[in-house]
């Protein structure tokens, strides 16, 4: 195992706060120790002693963005069996990406994944470069992918800095600067404790520690390598950082979406457009998501057949609640079903029922035809407002 050098920082003056102070500057080598006792087991994460192939940590460290391990395993080894090596992947259709990818959230990460795989296999022989500077180039890898590739795959001197760094961080020198606005900071503190050697092992015993000790709440302080270091442990306040800025809450959006059901066991799908909100994901019918969704004329944005026929729209009782980034949406449902054979309206498409677990649908139109193709009470609409 290579030697590691010790790398103490010395920001003298943050380890001064409310009269307390920590006993001693942290050093590299005690987290080092603690990592080589401790480490987490992880599917993306090579054995002790083992380099670790660049390909999977790029996979795993997108798939880990603001998603928890628990829900990440299962993708990573799926994609791992179909899409073994950049090539692979590379050379898949970007709407088999998508459907293995429909349950994990942040579509957008999975478009970019393709295009990365991509612009590696066109522009770098298959191969993630080593540097930080070239990975940033890259499509969907920012700052903090590039640093955790560079230094976990190939052991640069580079600092990643993910949430459960920045609590650690935060603690470690109790910053008053709430975040975001403390990033820049947290980023240099962690940067200066960073060794020359074993980059890539310091990063992930960081990461191990925020993730099994320094928690957001109740950190198991007895247990951490660098308590006599820590001055918010030292302040006894822990819990109270990182500090935040509130976050503004988003608009409430509204809209109502259109489950058709076939009597051939079909339902009504069509493809989002490929930029934007849930891009190239499947999603059943739907108006527009709005503030001041008037929900009177809800009708208006059901498909229309060209069977001449009449079709009875029914609203589920309940609504479909789901939050995203920046904004909570709640959808009403309406459900009509169609004699077999009937033709899909232009972009739409029928698929059978018993195959829309293959399809890439994001979590929130599995809640809708969850809500809608179960036996629950339906409230019919009143008469009139039928649509044809």
């Amino acid at each position: 195992m290579a030697a590691t050098t010790t790398l103490a920082a010395k920001p003298a003056g943050r380890q001064r706060a409310k009269g307390r102070a920590a006993i001693s500057s942290p050093q590299p080598t005690d987290l080092l120790a603690w990592y080589d006792r401790h480490r987490r087991t992880l599917p993306w994460r090579a054995p002790p002693g083992r380099r670790a192939d660049p390909y999977r940590v790029w996979l795993s460290e997108i798939m880990l963005q603001q998603t928890t391990v628990k829900a990440v395993a299962p993708y990573y080894a799926d994609f791992l069996v179909r899409w073994p090596d950049i090539g692979a992947l590379a050379a898949a259709p970007l709407d088999d990406i998508l459907k293995a990818w429909a349950g994990l959230g942040y579509y957008a990460r999975a478009r970019n994944l393709h295009a990365c795989a991509r612009a590696v296999v066109k522009h770098h022989g298959g191969r993630l470069p080593t540097h930080e500077a070239a990975l940033r180039d890259l499509p969907g890898i920012g700052a903090y992918t590039a640093a955790a590739i560079a230094a976990i795959a190939y052991d640069a001197p580079a600092t990643p800095v993910d949430g459960n760094i920045e609590r650690v961080i935060a603690r470690l020198y109790a910053i008053e600067t709430p975040l975001p606005a403390a990033k820049p900071e947290i980023f240099r503190l962690a940067q200066a404790l960073t060794p020359k050697h074993r980059a890539g092992d310091f990063a992930q015993g960081l990461m191990d520690l925020g993730a099994t000790l320094c928690t957001p709440k109740r950190p198991a302080c007895a247990l951490c390598p660098w308590r006599e270091s820590c001055v918010a442990h030292a302040q006894g306040d822990m819990e109270t950082y990182p500090r935040r800025t509130p976050k503004r809450e988003g608009v409430l959006r509204r809209g109502a979406a259109f489950v058709a059901r076939r009597a051939d066991g079909f339902v009504l799908l069509r493809t989002r457009p490929a930029k934007g909100l849930l891009g190239g994901m499947t999603e059943v019918p739907t108006t527009e998501w709005l503030a001041d969704f008037d929900g009177s004329g809800a009708l208006e944005g059901a498909p229309r057949f060209g069977s001449g026929k009449s079709v009875r729209w029914r609203r589920r009782l309940g609504m479909v609640r789901h939050v995203f980034t920046h904004f909570p949406l709640e959808l009403s449902v309406y459900q009509a079903e169609l004699p077999a054979r009937t033709r899909a309206p232009k972009g739409t498409r029928w698929v059978k029922i018993t195959g829309l677990a293959g399809e890439a649908l994001p979590s929130l139109m599995r809640k809708v035809l969850a809500h809608a193709l179960t036996s629950d009470r339906i409230e019919k609409i009143q008469p009139g407002k039928d649509q044809s």
